[in-house]
């Protein structure tokens, strides 16, 4: 059974190269794309798509197809718009803004079925710093942001929240724990450190802070989260990391949790120094209604 979310996910692919681009688009998992792809294969009879190592390409019958695909959507878009005209939310232009490792995991999926759902709406999604994004929020340059660990009463949206782990090389002795001992904040901060900022002012330097303990030998400052994992495999030192942003290929990491857990939350909260406009009121909603549990 075929529905809207397969002919959007074939139109992906088509535009995107790549069935994991494609998935990424629409905001559905490698798998389960690959999986809504075969079934549209079975169903329609013949192959959409020639799969190669690195990418796709469509076949005749796939292009007649995609070609109709895109017709039909385009014809839900113009239906979506008018419907909004009717609610009083038209057109505009929405401004977002996030720290790194939220922009490209939690929000793709969230804006691409918003702008199928309300095609009118223009939105521009800004990355930076968790600091910056303050700043643009109090300014009123944005809409909406990002922030991490967000007080009760900002009434932020709540969109995730994830535990600090540490990750060490599989040959460090700690890599020999049990999972369920853990280790401790104070032990990691006295070995070769990587330090991964993922461009907030809430990194392991600021937990260390808060906690009364020195990295005492930082061997590497890097912005990414993976590019510190990816460090820590070739022996340079230890990281400290939010669980969600942990590398798929583990291969050569030890992820083990903290004895005392820390816990980062990340919400959506309006600018303060602008009126919330109804297409404000609209994301809001559909972040609400399509965000998963945090």
């Amino acid at each position: 059974m075929m529905n809207l979310s397969h002919w959007r996910l074939i139109v992906a692919i088509a535009d995107t190269g790549t069935i994991t681009r494609g998935a990424e688009r629409v905001g559905m998992t490698q798998s389960g794309a690959s999986q809504a792809l075969a079934q549209m294969e079975e169903t329609l009879g013949a192959p959409l798509f020639a799969r190669s190592r690195r990418d796709v390409s469509m076949t005749a019958f796939g292009d007649a197809v995609v070609e109709h695909a895109r017709g039909m959507l385009a014809s839900l878009n113009a239906i979506g718009g008018l419907a909004d005209e009717q609610k009083g939310i038209g057109s505009g232009r929405l401004r977002l803004a996030s720290f790194p490792s939220v922009i490209s995991t939690r929000l793709p999926a969230l804006l691409g079925s918003f702008r199928q759902r309300h095609p009118g709406i223009d939105i521009v999604a800004l990355e930076g710093t968790d600091e910056e994004v303050e700043t643009w929020l109090a300014s009123g340059a944005i809409d909406l942001g990002v922030v991490l660990n967000p007080t009760p009463e900002r009434q932020a949206l709540i969109l995730g929240c994830d535990a600090w782990v540490a990750v060490v090389p599989t040959a460090h002795p700690m890599a020999r724990r049990a999972s369920a001992r853990g280790v401790d904040f104070a032990e990691l901060a006295t070995q070769p450190f990587i330090l991964a900022t993922g461009g907030c002012a809430v990194n392991a330097q600021h937990l260390a802070q808060e906690r009364g303990v020195a990295l005492s030998n930082i061997r590497v400052t890097v912005r990414d989260w993976v590019s510190a994992c990816v460090l820590v495999r070739e022996g340079m030192g230890v990281a400290i990391v939010p669980e969600s942003t942990l590398p798929e290929d583990q291969r050569g990491l030890r992820v083990l949790s903290l004895t005392q857990p820390i816990y980062r939350r990340f919400g959506l909260v309006p600018a303060t120094a602008t009126p919330v406009l109804k297409l404000v009121e609209t994301f809001w909603q559909h972040v609400a209604n399509h965000k998963t549990p945090p």
